[in-house]
């Protein structure tokens, strides 16, 4: 059972960061975007149909996340955020399972 303690420590420090509208709202993202409409920036549902197909959204979209974007929806720049690398990646995955 010791041998076991470090291994399950280690998944559980590993394991990805689940996204859901709780992380959003932690992270201000829902200030900005709504689910199904613009605020200031898109709507989650707009954002995941122009970003289906695209190969690489994923990761794309995680870089606008946490580094920010301009132009690409207005001149309204999109700040950068502060999150990790594994929450803005949750974050994308979780934005572009919208339809």
């Amino acid at each position: 059972m010791k041998k076991l303690i470090p291994v399950i420590l280690g998944l559980l420090i590993a394991a990805p960061t689940m996204a859901s509208e709780e992380l959003a709202k932690a992270k201000n993202c829902t200030t900005c975007h709504g689910m199904a409409k613009k605020i200031v920036g898109p709507g989650y549902q707009e954002i995941a149909a122009k970003r289906a197909g695209e190969k690489g959204a994923e990761v794309a979209l995680a870089a606008k996340i946490k580094n920010g974007s301009k132009d690409e929806w207005g001149k309204v720049p999109m700040p950068a955020n502060a999150v990790t690398d594994a929450e803005a990646l949750a974050l994308a995955k979780w934005v572009l399972s919208f339809k």
